[in-house]
Order: structure tokens, then sequence, then C-alpha cells
């Protein structure tokens, strides 16, 4: 790549090769920390998994009193600050010691030593107490080159260190001499049994693991590392440093028995479980054990008093008392019990945190044996990968040697031989897998893909990537590794070359930013739109309904707001939106010669019908919910199914309003007070309260039952309402509401009748439904019906301020003449024809019943949405937004139906509080951050003052909480639903 042009062929390479997006993320991109990980996906699972921890504790470490009566739970909080001793600290950490030594399989023969530090520390314990330098016969064999012998150079410090150790030990002991130490000629390799046995070797010292070198022992080789122990098993002895062997092992499930059997293990902790406070444990074999105390009647070195693991029996003569593994800090299984030991400063919240995330990998993935079969699926699928996509290569080429814990790649990119550029490429991918990201040339920016941590491979390995992916991983989150890594470093190869090529002079223009909308209009077109209803419902200074908010809200968004019918188009401004505003149009006479052939390309309506012949090739926007007066074939009719343009709506808009009207239904008539009566009586002074209030008895809304038919916006108010009233709620809705409903408090009915069952009040809002085409009927006309009003308590109350159709009206004059329904109220459509004076629309029926039951039927005009003012100006500035995007940009807010080809969904919108809870919202709410930061605040202070409260079982301590923070319980816990309240995060989610 010397040359401005091979430069430009690579970069529109890797952009052809990337044009299709980012990958799928993985569920945790954390891919350094161990095979044996908590396996939280992220910041939320995280916190839920510490709260399920405390709570595991509360339940598993109980306090007792002194006759042995369970009185509760210890607490996170208690163990954080006590001691490291005594119970249940001493109790914490045998329960740790069992859960390790049993779910990884170790004999119970074997004895396991716990002591603190890390992965070396572990090292350190092993090798000084198993070699003694006073030993002249003893020879041990290290698998990892000689340090600063050639093969050994490229792998750092870091590598040589385990052996580098050996060394020392052995240079600066009195009678020590290094050439006891045998090194093989390169990392990970078992000699065969009769080689081991040839050189003298009894001790086997197992470092070239796959934590650096991503290399794995192959079975033959384990093979024949135990056929050389079992030739003298008593003067034998193999050490491995079990970092990433545990839990990835591809071995037969027999051969790793024998190796957890025969073999000592040292492997940290406080990586592979995510607890506070480093520490390692290392299990030992009877055989080990017995030379470990040999060593120690005539040690060849001092051992820190941490890491010792043969301490003195008498703990008064530290110097000269014997020394003996049975007073060591170990665990043995046989006798299910700690013994002794001098580790004293351990966390013993960490050692539970371990033993709680073994219970939780067993729990999701199982046994040890399932982790060992996963770990090998894994890197099969790993090497399936590679095999399809030659831009990398595995480091170990030896498909049996290639470790199932940690996987090492290379890229082989034949474009890119300058091993500078490719070390730069390779970082800048590691920026965009991290959250950095990088900037290009140009100044565009692209973000982290938070894909891959740590995939950083060791100094002076051969490779670019280094991972985890052990067995606690899924398949799905392998391939998305290696599908960000691919992609990741194409993406930086774009960049690199970018910066190669500014140096000659060559620079790019910026791309649109990522998710900006692109315009989609034509600037030589000027758009019109049709207003076909008020926009405000309030009176100006002129006396007529004010529009002037609308029309500042138009103008202020770059349109152009027009009263009347559209004129000479030809005249009209181009690239601007045009809105004829012309609210008394209502009949199909007046309508279809201004909208039969396409001239305005859009409209905003609310309660006008819309004939089937009216065009709006760019859509429509009915200011409501319900669009069945929308039947416009552009869009399919009022379902919105089959046409060219989009049919959207504003849900939420007036359902505050309706829901309010109906309660005010319900209130005239509930409690049955004669308030006019009473009122003309006082005012008269014609009553004596203490003497005739009697005569006046009534019942109040509270503690009555309200059935209320739909779970949609309107519904949903209304029930919360009704609760505010102190009203039994019972809600029908299809079964999949039944969650949310019954999350809010509310009771849920599986059909109709069982809702108004023993109901004093019904309340619908269910919908026509879907339109039949065959027969012209909704699917929801008739619904109430005469067992729904049967099912009621007497003298109930009914109100439908839904629509007219879906109260069977004959079932209606029935119930009102039984007395079963006391009072109904109606608010549905009525219209007149101007000239033959004819009523048609959804009320008709209702008409005859008003005069059969004089004072028991109040019928509206399908008001109860319109009267409020403010909603109905909130809902036209939500339905001019919709009508900017889908001409701006082709995108649709509340679609009703299909989405017609062209167009892309921007998913939903409601007032905050009203209808679902949809990523939309959530989505901006994150924006609030001040707001957000305050919702936390509040809800940690309850959710730990509740927890405290759960917990605490002594009387007197539960006391000392309450005095202490009742009032800041109040006080968060209020706020916290105000908050809650204004972002809108009540009721079901979008599904």
């Amino acid at each position: 790549m010397t040359n401005i042009e091979q430069m430009q062929e690579q970069r529109l390479e890797a952009l052809r090769l990337t044009k299709s997006g980012t990958p799928k993320l993985p569920s945790n991109p954390f891919f350094g920390v161990g095979p044996i990980t908590d396996a939280t996906t992220d910041e939320v699972d995280s916190r839920l998994r510490r709260i399920a921890f405390d709570t595991w504790i509360e339940k598993t470490y109980r306090k007792f009193d002194d006759k042995g009566n369970d009185i509760g739970g210890f607490t996170t909080a208690e163990i954080s600050r006590s001691m490291h001793r005594g119970y249940p600290a001493d109790k914490i950490l045998t329960d740790m010691m069992r859960a390790i030594h049993r779910y990884f399989h170790f004999p119970k023969a074997n004895r396991m030593a716990v002591g603190l530090g890390g992965g070396h520390s572990g090292y350190t314990v092993c090798v000084q107490h198993l070699m003694n330098a006073n030993d002249a016969s003893q020879r041990v064999y290290v698998d990892t080159p000689r340090p600063e012998s050639d093969p050994a150079r490229a792998a750092g410090f870091f590598r040589q260190s385990w052996a580098t150790q050996l060394i020392e030990m052995q240079r600066f002991a009195e009678k020590g001499c290094e050439s006891r130490i045998h090194f093989a000629a390169s990392e990970g390799v078992i000699p065969a049994a009769s080689e081991l046995s040839a050189l003298g070797v009894s001790i086997f010292v197992g470092v070239g693991h796959e934590t650096t070198g991503a290399n794995a022992y192959t079975s033959r080789e384990i093979h024949e590392l135990l056929n050389w122990i079992d030739g003298d098993p008593a003067n034998r002895h193999a050490v491995f440093d079990a970092t990433s062997m545990l839990g990835a092992m591809p071995w037969e499930p027999e051969l790793v028995d024998a190796v957890m059997a025969k073999c000592c293990l040292f492997m940290p902790f406080q990586k592979a479980i995510g607890g506070v406070s480093g520490y390692f444990v290392a299990s030992f074999t009877p055989h080990a054990l017995a030379l470990v105390e040999k060593n120690q009647q005539n040690p060849a070195w001092a051992i820190p008093r941490q890491l010792k693991i043969a301490p003195p029996i008498d703990a008064r003569q530290p110097l000269s008392a014997k020394r003996s593994v049975d007073a060591g800090p170990f665990y043995d299984a046989a006798e299910d019990r700690m013994l002794g030991g001098v580790i004293n400063t351990y966390s013993a919240l960490a050692f539970a945190e371990t033993t709680f995330g073994l219970l939780q990998s067993e729990a999701r993935v199982g046994s040890v044996v399932e982790l060992n079969k996963r770990s090998a699926a894994n890197r099969a699928v790993i090497d399936d990968w590679v095999e399809s996509h030659p831009l990398f290569s595995l480091t170990v080429t030896y498909a049996e040697r290639r470790g199932a814990a940690v996987t090492l790649l290379k890229v082989e990119d034949a474009g890119i031989t300058d091993p500078a550029i490719h070390a730069r490429i390779i970082a800048r991918s590691k920026q965009l897998l991290g959250y950095e990201g990088f900037t290009h040339p140009n100044g565009a920016f692209e973000p982290g893909l938070d894909a891959a941590r740590y995939v950083n491979a060791f100094p002076g390995t051969p490779g670019d990537y280094r991972a985890w992916v052990g067995g606690i991983r899924e398949p799905a989150d392998i391939v998305a590794l290696l599908e960000n890594l691919q992609y990741a470093y194409l993406r930086a190869k774009i960049v690199v070359i970018e910066e190669e090529l500014a140096k000659q002079g060559v620079t790019f223009a910026a791309p649109v930013k990522a998710g900006a909308m692109v315009r989609k209009d034509d600037p030589e077109h000027a758009y019109t739109v049709l207003i076909a209803d008020l926009v405000g419902l309030r009176l100006g200074v002129d006396g007529q309904p004010d529009n002037s908010e609308i029309r500042t809200y138009v103008e202020e968004k770059g349109g152009v707001f027009h009263a009347g019918p559209i004129g000479d188009r030809a005249a009209l401004e181009k690239g601007r939106i045009h809105f004829f505003y012309q609210p008394n149009l209502s009949t199909e006479a007046e309508i279809l010669p201004q909208t039969d052939k396409g001239q305005y390309d859009a409209l905003i309506a609310a309660a006008t019908f819309i004939p089937k012949a009216s065009v709006f090739p760019f859509g429509g926007v009915r200011i409501g919910a319900g669009t069945g007066n929308m039947g416009s074939a552009s869009w399919g009719g009022g379902n919105g199914e089959g046409g060219e343009a989009p049919l959207m709506n504003t849900p939420g808009i007036n359902s505050r309003a309706t829901a309010q009207m109906a309660m005010k239904a319900i209130l005239k008539v509930v409690p049955d007070l004669p308030v006019d009566r009473l009122h003309q009586m006082v005012a008269n002074g014609d009553f004596d309260t203490g003497r005739q209030l009697k005569d006046f008895p009534t019942a109040k809304l509270e503690g009555r039952k309200i059935a209320i038919l739909g779970y949609g916006n309107i519904g949903r108010e209304v029930a919360k309402l009704a609760k505010a009233f102190g009203m039994k709620v019972v809600i029908y809705a299809r079964q999949h509401h039944q969650r949310w409903i019954e999350s809010e408090g509310f009771d849920y009915a599986a059909n109709p009748v069982e809702a108004a069952t023993g109901a004093d009040v019904l309340s619908v809002h269910i919908g026509l439904g879907r339109l039949d085409a065959a027969t012209g009927v909704y699917s929801n006309a008739g619904f109430v019906d005469t067992q729904v009003l049967d099912a009621m308590n007497d003298g109930a109350v009914m109100v439908n301020y839904d629509r007219g159709e879906v109260v069977d009206a004959a079932a209606l004059d029935q119930a009102l003449s039984s007395g079963k329904i006391a009072h109904a109220a109606i608010d549905a459509d009525l219209f007149k024809d101007a000239e033959t004076g004819k009523l048609s629309g959804p009320m008709v029926p209702y008409l005859p019943l008003e005069e059969r039951h004089k004072g028991k039927l109040e019928l509206l005009p399908h008001a109860a949405a319109d009267t409020d003012h403010p909603s109905r100006v909130t809902g036209a500035k939500q339905a001019v937004d919709q009508i900017f995007d889908v001409i701006r940009f082709k995108s649709v807010t509340n679609l009703k139906g299909d989405l017609p080809e062209g167009y892309v969904s921007a998913g939903g919108r409601t007032p905050a509080g009203i209808g679902r809870v949809t990523k939309r919202v959530v989505s901006e709410i994150s924006g609030n951050s001040e707001l957000l930061d305050e919702l936390r605040r509040t809800s940690e202070k309850v959710a730990a003052i509740v927890g405290a409260l759960s917990v605490v079982s002594d009387p007197s301590h539960r006391d000392r909480l309450v005095d202490r923070y009742t009032g800041l319980l109040a006080e968060n816990a209020g706020r916290q639903r105000a908050i809650l309240e204004q972002l809108g995060l009540y009721g079901p989610a979008a599904e």
C-alpha cells in the first residue's frame, strides 16, 4: 500500500465490506475477565444481581439466640462491618471452599488451601512449598522456555516471570542450584512420561497455559503426564496454573477427573468470580501435602505468613514449633471443615460472592462437566467461523492445542504490508470495539461499539486480539464477538488509510451525521394540507374559534397557514408546506369537489367524515384515536389497510378529557344525594341538620365496584380516576393485558360478564373493532348485551362514552325498564341533513329510549372528547408535526394500518403518562439527566429503607430504623411517584 491509487482501492473495499452497518453486539462486552464470570449483561443486570446477592445473604446466614432460635438474617451491611473471624465469617469461608471443591469435582482426598493475593501468589505458594533447594536430588520441569532465551524473549516479563521465580529461588538459596530446573523448548508442551523419567524430574510445573498463549494441552500429553505420575505417585507431583483450565478443559470427562485428582492446581478467584478483594485457592494431593510437611521441617527459604500453608502448630513458638499442614488454611472435604489457618484479613463478602457466583453459574450452565463441554463447543464455533473468514487466522495452528478458554486471533490482510500501519489499525480497532471510538480526518466521529473490551494480546505474542470465550458464554455471543472484531478492523483500516491519504493532500467530505433525518421532499414543489376540523375550541376576540396557536406553530416550523380553500396553486411558494384551514367542511358534497383530484397532498381531521373518493397522496392524520371517519381510499379507509399513503392518529390526546367527562356523568347520580333539593331547602331556611339529615341517606363511591371494558388510553384513565375515588376497579381486556392491569393495582376479568358481575358502575371503552366489509358491521357492535347488563347490581349506572354501537340499545331499554340500570349516559354522533331534517348516526337508536325513560338517560352528541381546548390544540400541534415528518422525511408516527412502501415507521407518540410506555418515551427520559438523577436518588433511598425494614427482624432494631427513616421514606416515596408520573412511566409497556 504505497501509492494513492492502492490506498483508495483498499479504502473502497473496506467501505464495501462494512456498508451493511454494525453487527449484532455481544450481550456482554467484557472479554477479558476469565472463563467464569458473573455473566451479567449490563448495568441493570449487574444491579439486579447485587440485589439478589443481598437477598441470598440474608436468607443463607441467619442469627440465632442462645437457645438456637432463628431471630433473623445477617445483612451485607452487618457482614461488611464485622470482623473476618467468628460467626458467620467462618461459615462463609467454609461454604465458599466447599462450593469450589464440589463444583469443580476435586476429590475428597485432596485438601484445598486459601490465601491472599492473585495468580502469582498462588503460584508462589505451590512452588515455595513443593520445591526445596536443600534437596539436591529434586528435579523440576517447567513447560515454558528458559527466561531470556530466544524462544522466551517475545513473551515479555509477565510470561517469563513464572519461570524467573524458580530460578531466583534456586539461585539465591544457600544450597540452591538452578541446573536442577529443566525448561521446555516452547510454551505449553508436556514431554512424554519416559522423557520426564529420564530427566529424573520429581515436580512438573505447568504454566504455559491459555491465559496468555491461547494454547491448551492435548489429551495425549495429559495421558503421558498422568502415566508419569502413576509410575511413582508418592514422589512425582504435577502442579498447574489453572486460571484458565478450570471450566475449560477440552478433554474427556474421565481425563478431567484424573487431572483434578492426581495434580495440584492453583487459581486466583478475585477475577474469575468478581469478588471485591484478591485471593487464591490451591488444591493439593495427599502425596503433595506429605512433601510440603517434609520440606517445612527443613525449609530452604522463608515463606510470608499470608502464603504459609504449613504454619507452626504452637502459635507461641513461630520459629521453633513443628510446622504442619494440619494447622494450615485448608478445607478438608472428607471432614467438611476448615483446618485452622493464618489467613485473617480476608473479605467475608468476597468469599460469599464467590459461593453465590458458583451457584448462579451452576443454575445457568449446569455442572462443571457441562461448562467444559460448552467451552469445547465454543472453541469449535471459533474454528468454523475463522475457516470461512480469511481475514483472520488462529495463532495456535494445531487444532487440538487451541485453548477452550482463551482465543488468540491474527489478522491476515494482504493489503497491509507495513507493520507500523498494521499496528495502528489494530490499535484504532480496539478504540472502536471499546467506548472511545475514533474521529476521521474530515471530522466525522464513529462512536465506540462497546462490543468487546480487553481484547489485547500480551506483548510479544503472535496475535492481534485475545479474548476469553469460556463455556459461560453462549455461542451466539462468540459469533457476535468475531463479527465485531472483523467490522472494527475494517472500519479502523478506513480511518488509518484516510489519515495516510490526508498526508498526500487527499480529503473526503464529511458524511451526514449518524441518526440525522434526510430530507426527501422536493424543493420545487409547494405542498398542500387540508385542515378539515377545528384546531382550537376557545373563542377569540371576534367570537369565533381561535386558531392562533396552531397558526403560530405552523409558521414557527416553516410552514404557511391559510384561512380558506386553496386558490392558485402556481402562486404558492415552493419548498414550503401550506396548510389550508376549513373547519366548517362537513358533508361529502362540500368535501369532494376540493379533494377528488388530489388537490391537497395531505389531510388533518378530527370528527369530519372523509369520503372514500377523496385523494390525499401523502397521507392523513386524525386528531384523536379512532380513525373510522377517515374513509379516503388513499390509505385504504378507516382501517388504514391497502392504501398508498399512511394513515395516522394522535392517540391519548383527549383521553383525560373523555375520562373526566365519564366521571362527571357518574358523579351526577352517585352518590345519589339530591343536591338541588337540599340547596333549595337550605336557601329557604327550611332545614334542620340535626333532625332532618337522617332523611337523606346516600352511599359514596368508595368501596363500590366499577367494571371497565377495555384497557386503551381512555379506559385506563377512567380506571385511575375511579381508583382515586376509592372504587374497586375491575377491567376486562384481552388476556395479554392482564400483567399490566394487575401491575397498576386493578383487578383483571377474563370476559365482560365476569367484569360486570356485582358491578355498581359500567364504563365502556373498547372501540368499534374491525369493520366487516361483507356485512358492513363492526366486530364490537352490540358488545354490551343483556348478559352483561343482567350481571350488574340492581340500580347500577352505565356510561358509554365510546361508540354508540357497542351497546345493544334494546338490551339497555330492557335494563332501564327492569331497574337493573338506574341511569345511563351515552355520548355518540348525531347528524342532521340540512335539507330533509333526517337524523342519522349512532345516537339514533337511543332517541326512543329517552322518551320512555325520562330522567334516566343522558345523551350527548359525541362531545366528551371535544370539550377540552388544550387537548384539541395539543392534538393539532402533534398532527402538524406528523404531517411535516411524513412529507419531509417519509417518517410515519402513530401509524394506523399498513406502512406504505417508501416510508419508515417512527413508532408511537402519546402525551406523558397516557397510553403505553414506549421505548421512545424511555429514550426521551434518558436525555433528561437532571430529572433522571433525582429519580435515581429517590428510588435508591426508598429501596434502601424498604430493604432494611424487610430484613431486620429484631423489634428494637426495627424500631430504631422506623424512628430514623419514616420521614425520609415518605418524602422520597412521594417524590418518586411524582417524578414517575411526570415522566410518564406508569402504564403498560408497548409490545
